[in-house]
């Protein structure tokens, strides 16, 4: 299902309004692993049916080199999500990628997305499983089910986190989703993090961060990119072209941590395969089986990035 985007970078994703014919243009030029074209919440609603057609031109008439393309239709809960659908995956073309879901509740709002994109592919002569889906979790409801959400459909490609909705739904005391709250002893979202990262990791799912929403503040972008870098998260949202150079930075590895990757798996493949040994020394530490896993996650967002290893003559 889906395999073109599957396992393409996602370090930033950036958010692009599909009602903005100047937007949508320069979305191209900026360096970003992931672009979706909004057709939810940047579009008002009085200009959401005209959006599709933008949306649409833009896919089928810009440049957008190798990136993964999505588009994010509005939720199940409005009146516009079957619309979206036929009228942009049936008329874009093969080079969209997926559609990302909002607030979704339940394994059955993926289900019907699924089915729904069946039908579009069919009568739009793509091939089945053409379009990878991605799902937000925004609420708490989804939060619970955010396991079965992850199993629901093959096409699912991605789980990302939605800050400002989850917030609301929890009733938090904040206006500004995604950022710290200054007077909590400790990360308010760190248990949220943790189990939508546990439930995608266990469907091979990259997991995404939501938005940053103070766009001029890149320092403190850095600092709270380090929160789900730290945990194992694959990128964050951009809302805006700035955040994507410091995003694409905090969610790749260092070219010394991508080396020392290599090193590790050259000497535990040595101590396997050549000495026949399950653990040998490297350097002061002990490595193993646990450490080939480790190391080979670092080269995969290592690659994914484009980084190549250093060969000295």
């Amino acid at each position: 299902m889906s395999d073109r985007s599957r396992n393409l970078p996602r370090r930033s994703c950036l958010s692009v309004p599909g009602s903005s014919e100047r937007f949508l243009a320069k979305a191209p030029t900026i360096p970003a692993d992931m672009s979706f074209l909004d057709l939810e919440d940047s579009v008002a609603p009085l200009e959401k049916e005209g959006a599709r057609t933008k949306v649409v031109e833009a896919i089928r008439n810009l440049e957008w080199d190798d990136r993964v393309l999505c588009v994010r239709v509005n939720a199940w809960d409005t009146k516009w999500t079957y619309a979206d659908v036929i009228e942009v995956v049936g008329n874009a073309g093969e080079r969209l990628d997926e559609i990302m879901l909002p607030k979704v509740q339940s394994a059955a709002d993926v289900i019907a997305m699924d089915r729904l994109l069946t039908q579009v592919e069919i009568n739009a002569g793509l091939p089945k499983g053409h379009i990878g889906i991605e799902a937000q979790i925004e609420s708490t409801l989804g939060l619970i089910n955010v396991e079965e959400i992850c199993a629901a459909s093959p096409r699912l490609e991605t789980i990302v986190f939605g800050p400002a909705d989850f917030a609301a739904s929890m009733e938090m005391p904040v206006l500004t989703g995604g950022v710290q709250i200054p007077n909590y002893p400790g990360d308010h979202f760190h248990y949220v993090f943790s189990k939508i990262l546990m439930a995608g990791r266990a469907y091979g799912l990259q997991v995404i961060d939501g938005p940053f929403l103070k766009v001029k503040d890149s320092q403190a972008l850095r600092d709270y990119c380090n929160r789900t870098v730290t945990l194992g998260y694959d990128g964050k949202w951009a809302l805006h072209p700035d955040q994507v150079t410091v995003i694409n930075e905090m969610y790749s590895p260092t070219a010394e941590q991508f080396e020392l990757a290599w090193s590790i798996l050259d000497a535990y493949k040595v101590a396997t395969e050549g000495d026949r040994k399950g653990a040998v020394m490297f350097g002061d530490e002990m490595i193993d089986e646990a450490s080939r896993k480790m190391a080979t996650k670092f080269v995969t967002r290592g690659e994914r990035a484009g980084m190549k290893r250093v060969v000295e003559d």
